[in-house]
């Protein structure tokens, strides 16, 4: 295996890595907690599974911080390709770490509400306790939303590096843009057109299928390109 080739399979499965277990905690957890419009059966399952939401909790959190260590090896990869837009990719990328991480706290809010701790029994009744419960909740998911913006972002100067490369298919690269699409329609329908998200925002992440070409790199990796040595170099240096 030339090095080009493990560089670039490594770059890929830490990418696989941080968004596979991702529709567990963005998708199946909130799906399992909050009840649409009744903010006391949503604390009710918050209380009863609270181990639940903490795994859903580490999970974003071992998700963004795998995100940093695959953008760092997506650099090292196409730097030498297009470094504008390697920097790019990695800026847009990292951007949405932070945001990630500091949505957590809206669900360890929810956690501390639906709990009741005695300082805050005095001041709030448990309808208000619940109703607490589910504002954050449902904030932890439009904070998901302006995540989303990034992790659609990034994928532009990805596909663009991808398809000057040489080294990896054009097909990545444009599937990778398809993706980036889907993630910016989705985005910009929750939060500007949200009574269209439902129909607008689930066609829109049907591109996010193009994610997916991110396991041909996984698999086979960047094609041998003999007359591109200083490709090779550059990209692990």
């Amino acid at each position: 295996m030339t090095a080009l080739r493990k560089q670039s399979r490594m770059a890929a499965l830490l990418y696989f890595i941080n968004g596979l277990p991702a529709p567990f905690a963005l998708l199946y957890v909130p799906s399992v907690l909050i009840v649409r419009g009744n903010a006391a059966a949503t604390a009710m399952n918050v209380r009863d599974s609270e181990y639940l939401l903490r795994l859903g909790m580490a999970v974003e959190l071992f998700s963004a911080t795998v995100a940093i260590f695959a953008v760092i090896a997506f650099y090292r990869l196409f730097k030498a390709v297009s470094h504008k837009h390697a920097i790019a990719m990695m800026i847009l990328l990292v951007i949405s770490v932070p945001i990630s991480y500091l949505n957590v706290l809206n669900d360890l809010a929810a956690l501390t509400f639906a709990r009741g701790p005695a300082f805050l029994s005095a001041v709030f009744d448990k309808a208000q306790l619940d109703a607490l419960v589910l504002f954050f909740l449902r904030l932890h998911n439009q904070g998901i939303i302006l995540a989303q913006i990034f992790w659609g972002l990034w994928l532009f100067p990805f596909g663009i590096a991808a398809m000057r490369s040489g080294f990896i298919p054009r097909f990545v690269g444009i599937a990778a843009i398809a993706a980036g699409i889907g993630y910016l329609i989705n985005s910009s329908v929750a939060l500007f057109l949200p009574a269209s998200a439902q129909g607008i925002g689930d066609l829109a992440m049907i591109l996010g299928i193009g994610e997916l070409a991110f396991l041909w790199m996984v698999i086979w990796g960047a094609k041998d390109q003999p007359n591109r040595q200083g490709v090779v170099a550059s990209a692990l240096a």
